[in-house]
């Protein structure tokens, strides 16, 4: 299986979820994201570009990660594991520094409508200081495909992501 784990805002390609995912596949691919420098939609196309070299099986995206693993899994019908995502960025993501354009991200919003919801899982923790109680993350998504982690904060390091990937990550695979 060949996994794409997208990182979140001033987040690292070695995050928790990298880690996490080292334990069930040694063909992932995470690239680093400079979301400040590089416009969200020359991001989204080299992540495109990615999956398409990489013939990539799922998708992993952690906070803003989360947002872009989305919109491309709705494209592409690929199975997608979220941590914590952060799916209306352009609310949350300049009050952590963010100086770009939103604008492009609430356009964008529409395509996680398009998500084939059979094929999508979530984590999140009930802590989450950056995020918050993700009522819209419950609400597109529906309680079913979501685990809550008590006690969880919005780094993945606190959401014990090996145990919770062994529990979900495999029940699904990318159709043909």
């Amino acid at each position: 299986m060949r996994v794409l784990n997208i990182h979140g805002y001033k987040g690292t390609p070695h995050n928790a979820a990298y880690s996490a995912l080292c334990g069930f596949t040694k063909n992932i691919i995470s690239p680093e994201i400079d979301y400040d420098i590089d416009k969200p939609e020359v991001i989204l196309n080299r992540l495109l570009d990615i999956c398409a070299a990489e013939k990539i099986d799922m998708i992993v995206g952690t906070s803003l990660g989360g947002f872009f693993a989305s919109v491309i899994a709705a494209r592409l019908h690929t199975p997608l594991l979220l941590v914590n995502p952060c799916l209306q960025p352009q609310k949350v993501i300049t009050v952590l520094g963010y100086e770009g354009n939103v604008s492009w991200f609430e356009k964008m919003s529409a395509e996680l409508e398009k998500l084939d919801m059979e094929y999508v899982r979530c984590i999140i923790g009930n802590k989450d200081e950056i995020i918050g109680d993700h009522a819209y993350t419950k609400k597109l998504l529906g309680m079913e495909r979501i685990t809550v982690i008590p006690g969880g904060m919005h780094s993945g390091a606190t959401l014990n992501l090996e145990k919770h990937f062994s529990d979900g990550m495999f029940r699904f695979e990318k159709r043909k």
